[in-house]
């Protein structure tokens, strides 16, 4: 087999918190995948930078107190302890606020544009009036106006995967402040991604096998024409208005790049800025056409990947990607999203701190993988079962039963193997072509469904020979060091084949089985009689429930020492001056009604004095009908931020009395003044 030149990455993280559950998985998945193909002998360069560019950023920096970019290297500078926790062996991690991306990005942006792909328009853009600024797409939200889903990003739908404009979407809203958005004019740049060569070019690129046969199904949505002719998917609208942290447009002040302009791009900033420390010719390697580039991503942004990120690649004149692979959502127990509130999170720091090895969460999420599009589950029980069964069980156990008997009795040296062992040995060996063949189509799970079996195998032959008797009978140390000799070169075979999983493991058995590093075409050799192995130490111990207990429990209350009646602990003291922030009001509920999806909340339509009406969520559908409320004064915070909910924007909170249990005796009761008071009047 010749050696092939690979370039592969993961979706950048972005630079506004610590990694996810979710980043883990995609990184464990392509890792798998790099480890693989090294191992089959093929040059492989991995990397992956922060994506650092954005409003969001901006914004979080400022609440920070800090410039952008110390926030973003504030946050880069905690990604190791995870990377390394779980042995993630990314070659390089960059940035795209880097000088290679402020540079490649420019100079793709000059390329479409003398290829005639960049066009200027004057567009009506929201701009929030109570931050005095333009809204990015993110920060735009409102109903999908394709399939009507409530709260969707102003750039595309994370329900049906619709494409549009903010200005398409129904009773927009800001994110940053819950105002109404109005409409501001203002000169943007498009890349013609609905010009006939970008259009012709994606619908070759495609259906060449780029994409899986799932996700080109989505695209087709996109890139076909519909009944005026006329593809779903637009041009792009590639630039945003200062204030905004990223690379300014070439030739025009006061203009930056959207953020998903510059963020791929930042993979191969992170490849130019690794060669650049290597001492590679980055050019050469992206201009040899035996160079393969491979991208891992979530299926939240495939519009990013498989259509923009292409056609960019393709009209300035660079090697666009051999194939982008698409993963499912991390769920838990049966299809939860993981909620931290709830305890069902998954905190990948928090697991490494209990001491939990990181292989079994490797092994676990290969053994859920494959390689479609397809949401992966984790189930607590199942995770510690399946841990315990095949790698403690059957795997782990192959080496405990019989590597004793080599360094106690046959000095620690391999023996002659008999018919019966090689027969299972040449099985083992024969096994190699079809799982190297499943690692390299990431299906991970049938691979190890078949190394697993090969262990049963194994373990088969050990029970059928019961060395641990062997070793009572005298004149049988033959065949017992024959028969141990087979399952340590079964073991070798079977750590080969997991290699890729539990690269850490791998290591420890190479020292313990005194072998050079393995790779798959060492599958075709044994270690051989005479071959001195060292002193066994066990590889790898049990999931203990105490552990997963530990894992997910939620965070603990804070301590508190003052108890008054009705077991609820007064909260620590505040100054009058804290008091006085907050502006209580008497209001006036003029409408109540249930919130359809939810047992526990009404949405109040309450009157402040403001002669406008202000939309509040409640959690006290439990104690009240809705009709007994319209017509009463209550007592509400009217200077609370907006919060954004599932079911809409609540303005403001309702005051009501209960025990810490809201559910016992006497519940939960709604605060209301005395006839007199009028809607508006302050509390004070």
């Amino acid at each position: 087999m010749s050696q092939r030149r690979l370039f592969v990455t993961t979706a950048l993280p972005y630079a506004n918190g610590h990694f996810h559950i979710g980043h883990i998985m995609e990184y464990i998945q392509a890792d798998i995948w790099v480890r693989y193909q090294r191992m089959q002998g093929h040059e492989v360069h991995f990397v992956c930078a922060d994506d650092a560019h954005g409003a969001p950023i901006m914004i979080a920096a400022d609440k920070a107190g800090k410039t952008p970019q110390q926030f973003v290297a504030d946050i880069a500078a905690g990604r190791k302890p995870y990377l390394d926790g779980f042995h993630i062996g990314f070659d390089n991690w960059h940035s795209t606020d880097a000088p290679e991306n402020h540079e490649l990005a420019q100079d793709i942006y000059r390329a479409l544009k003398a290829n005639d792909l960049i066009d200027t328009r004057t567009i009506e853009q929201f701009f929030d009036p109570e931050k005095n600024m333009f809204l990015p797409d993110r920060f735009i939200k409102g109903e999908c106006p394709k399939c009507g889903t409530k709260d969707q990003y102003g750039d595309n739908c994370e329900n049906c995967g619709a494409v549009y404009a903010p200005t398409e979407l129904k009773d927009p809203y800001s994110a940053l402040s819950g105002a109404t958005p109005v409409l501001k004019h203002s000169e943007h740049f498009f890349f013609k991604l609905s010009d006939p060569r970008c259009l012709a070019f994606l619908d070759q690129w495609t259906q060449s096998g780029a994409v899986q046969p799932e996700v080109l199904n989505k695209i087709a949505e996109w890139i076909e024409p519909g009944e005026d002719g006329k593809p779903k998917m637009g041009d792009w609208d590639i630039s945003r208005d200062a204030p905004y942290f990223g690379i300014q447009i070439p030739d025009a002040p006061g203009k930056y790049f959207y953020v998903w302009l510059d963020a791929p791009i930042g993979y191969l900033a992170s490849l130019k800025n690794y060669f650049g420390k290597t001492g590679r010719d980055y050019d050469a390697f992206m201009a040899d056409p035996t160079t393969e580039q491979y991208h891992f991503i979530g299926k939240d942004i495939i519009t990013f990947h498989t259509l923009f990120w292409p056609a960019m690649l393709k009209f300035s004149g660079r090697k666009v990607p051999n194939a982008v692979f698409v993963h499912g959502f991390l769920t838990i127990n049966n299809g939860e999203k993981m909620s931290k509130s709830r305890g069902t999170g998954l905190n990948p720091l928090k697991y490494l701190e209990l001491g939990m090895n990181p292989e079994w969460l490797r092994y676990y999420l290969a053994a859920k993988l494959s390689g479609k599009n397809e949401d992966v589950d984790f189930n607590p029980e199942d995770f510690m079962a399946r841990v315990n069964s095949d790698l403690i069980g059957k795997y782990i156990n192959i080496a405990s039963r019989a590597a004793g008997f080599i360094t106690k009795r046959f000095g620690g040296q391999l023996g002659a193997i008999s018919a019966d062992g090689d027969n299972l040995l040449d099985h083992l060996q024969t096994a190699a072509p079809s799982i190297t063949e499943l690692y390299a189509e990431r299906e991970y799970g049938k691979a190890l469904r078949e190394i697993m079996l090969l262990a049963d195998r194994v373990n088969a032959y050990v029970d059928q020979n019961k060395p641990w008797e062997l070793a009572k009978k005298e004149g049988m140390d033959g065949r017992l060091h024959d028969v141990c000799t087979t399952c340590i070169e079964a073991f070798r075979l079977l750590t080969l084949y997991l290699k890729p999983v539990l690269p850490a493991l791998a290591v420890n058995v190479e020292a313990f089985l005194n072998t050079t590093p393995m790779g798959f075409a060492d599958a075709r050799r044994l270690l051989g009689a005479g071959h001195a192995i060292g002193i066994y130490q066990h590889l790898m111990q049990r999931v203990d429930v105490k552990q997963l207990d530990a894992l997910f429990e939620p965070p603990p209350a804070p301590a508190v020492e003052r108890v008054v009646p009705g077991g609820e602990p007064i909260a620590d003291t505040i100054s009058i001056d804290d008091f006085t922030k907050i502006d209580l009001r008497i209001a006036q509920i003029v409408n109540c009604e249930a919130v359809e999806g939810s047992t526990k909340l009404l949405r109040l339509t309450l009157d402040v004095g403001e002669g406008k009406t202000r939309n509040v969520f409640s959690g006290i559908a439990s104690a009240y009908q809705p009709e007994d409320l319209v017509g009463k004064l209550t007592v509400m915070v009217a200077n609370l931020a907006p919060r954004k909910m599932k079911f809409g924007v609540s303005e403001g909170m309702v005051l009501a009395a209960s025990h810490a249990d809201e559910n016992a005796e006497p519940g939960i009761h709604i605060l209301n003044p005395w006839p007199g008071a009028t809607p508006g009047m302050r509390v004070r």
